[in-house]
């Protein structure tokens, strides 16, 4: 196979009202209309409206992969405190589920969080959303729940990973 054939991921740091991160917007909107109620225009304006310096430099940041210049993936961080960053925003586009991406978004936040020298990642997931506690538990996140319960109805699912060691 020719290597022109394969698609071509590019990491995009971007901000909140670019055009590029639209999609993560909207279908996360979906997303989380779909699971937890409430209609896809109002969770949209709940997302696009958030403070866009939360997930801008220094503190925070926001990429999309791209394949051949269309947005696959993405994901944002903002400061949890002051040696956390939160991760926030973790999205793979509904077409392109199942291929190793929302692994490649963590590695790449996890490398800009470790740039501004955050000493560790805070982060919570839906009680409804199963393949985000896989993946986290898989990247090596620590769940502060217990992963064996069943979740609770309306109660998010942290977890917590150590970017370096502390003095």
């Amino acid at each position: 196979m020719a290597g022109s054939d394969r698609p071509q991921l590019e990491v995009a740091r971007v901000d909140q009202g670019d055009p590029l991160a639209r999609p993560l917007l909207a279908e996360l909107a979906i997303e989380y209309s779909t699971r937890y109620g409430g209609t896809a225009d109002q969770m949209y304006s709940a997302l696009s409206t958030h403070p866009a310096e939360d997930f801008a430099p220094p503190h925070g940041g926001l990429i999309v992969l791209l394949e051949n210049g269309e947005p696959v993936a993405g994901g944002a961080f903002r400061r949890h405190d002051e040696q956390a960053a939160e991760l926030k925003r973790i999205w793979t586009s509904a077409s392109h589920r199942r291929r190793g991406l929302a692994r490649r978004v963590l590695t790449e936040l996890e490398s800009e969080i470790a740039v501004r020298n955050y000493e560790s990642i805070h982060l919570t997931t839906g009680w409804r959303q199963p393949e985000a506690v896989g993946l986290y538990l898989a990247a090596g996140y620590t769940p502060l729940f217990d992963p064996v319960a069943p979740p609770a109805e309306g109660v998010p699912r942290a977890f917590r990973k150590t970017t370096r060691p502390t003095n």
